[in-house]
């Protein structure tokens, strides 16, 4: 079979070819997984190296923690600037501008070179404005190109295809780095980031901004939609508890795998391995997950990281590290999958129909980002060690926290006769 046949029935795969037309996925939707994938190309090569980058140059796991720590703060800064602009404008705005800032992080990265710690603090800053513009843009852009019959299998599918473009980044991330003398393998690989963001921020051009007359930003009202949609504040406290487990998991996994192989081309062919077994998950998502069935969904994947957590409780080396992962690769992307869907069939029964969905993205950060704040700095205080027993401890009850997630969400109800009929 020709290069091109290949192509066109994977690019048929997508848009859902062989699917109810209601499902498939119309142009700007497969535009929007084209540029978070070149996005993600980048990033798994540069993020999944940066906060080892600081741990090589610093042996310091305080450091990374407050690195990280000062990002997640900004990053909710962020969010509500950037759903200001998306108001004013549009997300588009927003969106570009994040990649664009992105990019330009990278390159004061290579700039700096080894002074990075000197400055650790400014370049958190800077992450967290990038990120937080760059994921406002993206997480609206979901909602607006797709809907209540096709958003499930748009976001395994842009679970896939984020972490199919991920699959390559680490490995050769790993092997660039390995095969050059000091750290200037690094500098490499952010130099291949820099240009990626530039690539993706380029072809976001092909997705229009949008006209709209409803401009005016009601984040200062939330407070009162909070007390009148109880249903929605859970939502918002769910993402909290995700985000308990989440911080630490976004620099750790690669600094303990480090510390068990002390090779950055073997921490990268194992990211490859944990992201095909991402893919894979997402896969049988995208063909056979149902919105009804969000808790038993929740309660399997917290079941799941739950048991690979404690197996760091036994002993933190390289087989129960491996094993961890393995758990937590297959279980985070039908919980993160289901929340984020769960989370946007909420956005539509808010007021204004639809009309505070950048609102909602704005709120769901600032909870999000609370819980990875305190969990890393639970880590720092009492786990920096990473020969410490509080380590493994702090992660498996932020992992033992998820079982909160089946509480605070609640299954659809079934629409009445009369409205089915509708």
């Amino acid at each position: 079979m020709r290069l091109g046949e290949v192509l066109q029935r994977i690019w048929s795969g997508i848009k859902g070819g062989d699917l109810q037309p209601e499902r498939r996925l119309g142009k700007e939707a497969v535009t929007a997984l084209i540029i978070h994938s070149c996005f993600q190309l980048g990033a798994s090569m540069s993020g999944l190296f940066l906060n080892l980058y600081l741990w090589r140059l610093t042996e310091d796991l305080v450091i990374n923690a407050v690195y990280n720590i000062i990002s997640f703060i900004i990053t909710p800064i962020a969010f509500a600037v950037g759903g200001w602009i998306s108001k004013k404008y549009d997300r588009m705005v927003t969106y570009r501008f994040g990649i664009v800032m992105i990019a330009f992080f990278y390159l004061l990265v290579i700039l700096a070179q080894e002074q990075v710690p000197n400055y650790y603090i400014w370049f958190a800053i800077f992450n967290g404005f990038a990120s937080g513009f760059y994921w406002t843009g993206y997480l609206v852009l979901q909602y607006d190109v797709s809907t209540e019959a096709n958003r499930i299998r748009f976001l395994a599918i842009n679970m896939v295809t984020f972490n199919s473009a991920g699959l390559a980044g680490p490995a050769l991330a790993g092997f660039v780095i390995q095969r050059n003398d000091g750290l200037s393998g690094y500098i490499m690989i952010f130099t291949v980031a820099f240009i990626m963001f530039v690539i993706a921020a380029l072809i976001s051009f092909r997705i229009p901004t949008i006209k709209t007359h409803h401009k005016t930003y009601y984040l200062k009202l939330m407070g009162e939609v909070m007390r009148r949609n109880k249903r929605w504040v859970k939502g918002l406290y769910s993402f909290l508890v995700l985000g308990l487990f989440q911080g630490i998991m976004l620099f750790l996994p690669n600094i303990l795998l480090f510390q068990a192989v002390n090779r950055e081309d073997w921490v990268g062919y194992l990211g490859v391995f944990f992201s095909s077994l991402t893919v894979a998950t997402g896969y049988v998502i995208s063909r056979k997950a149902q919105k009804e069935n969000v808790r038993r969904y929740v309660l399997l994947a917290t079941t799941g990281t739950v048991l690979g957590a404690a197996l760091l409780l036994i002993q933190v080396e390289l087989w129960s590290v491996v094993l961890f992962m393995i758990l937590f690769s297959i279980c985070n992307p039908l919980a993160i999958n289901t929340l984020t869907s769960y989370y946007y069939r909420i956005i539509g029964e808010l007021p204004l129909k639809g009309q505070l969905r950048i609102e909602s993205v704005v709120m769901r950060e600032l909870f999000l980002n609370i819980g990875r704040v305190l969990s890393i700095t639970l880590l720092a205080i009492f786990g920096s060690d990473l020969e410490s027993i509080w380590m493994p401890i702090i992660l498996f009850g932020a992992a033992l926290m998820q079982y909160a997630l089946a509480w605070l969400i609640s299954e659809d109800q079934p629409k009445p006769a009369a409205e089915r009929a509708s």
